[in-house]
């Protein structure tokens, strides 16, 4: 009986461990203030928003990330960054590709943490 217990138990333990997500990274973004017209728009028509991925006729898993409007409303979610970081728990971004250079992955953080300007 306390074999099984500890058996469950240990399951339980692993899933809740393969289920959970890192922390999302909050920058310091001291004289970091991009926006999305000046430069977060290069890098996600660069990076995401292309054939076969997030543009608005291929929306791969359903995102779309071809306006303004759609990446600010991408952005309200965890996912957007901790696939931008490469967080464990989400899916890295961009996919089938390398991670995003730090200071670019630190330019959309910014922004996402200034409330996404436009």
């Amino acid at each position: 009986m306390i074999i099984r217990k500890l058996i469950v138990f240990s399951v339980v333990l692993l899933i809740a461990i393969a289920c959970s997500k890192e922390s999302i990274t909050t920058y310091t973004c001291t004289n970091i203030t991009p926006t999305y017209t000046s430069s977060i728009k290069a890098i996600i028509d660069g990076s995401c928003a292309y054939s076969g991925c997030h543009n608005a006729s291929s929306k791969a898993d359903g995102i779309d990330l071809s306006t303004y409007a759609s990446v600010k409303s991408a952005s309200n979610s965890n996912s957007f960054l901790g696939s931008i970081q490469h967080k464990s728990g989400y899916e890295s971004m961009p996919k089938g590709t390398a991670q995003l250079a730090d200071s670019t992955i630190q330019k959309i953080s910014c922004w996402v943490q200034s409330g996404a300007p436009n």
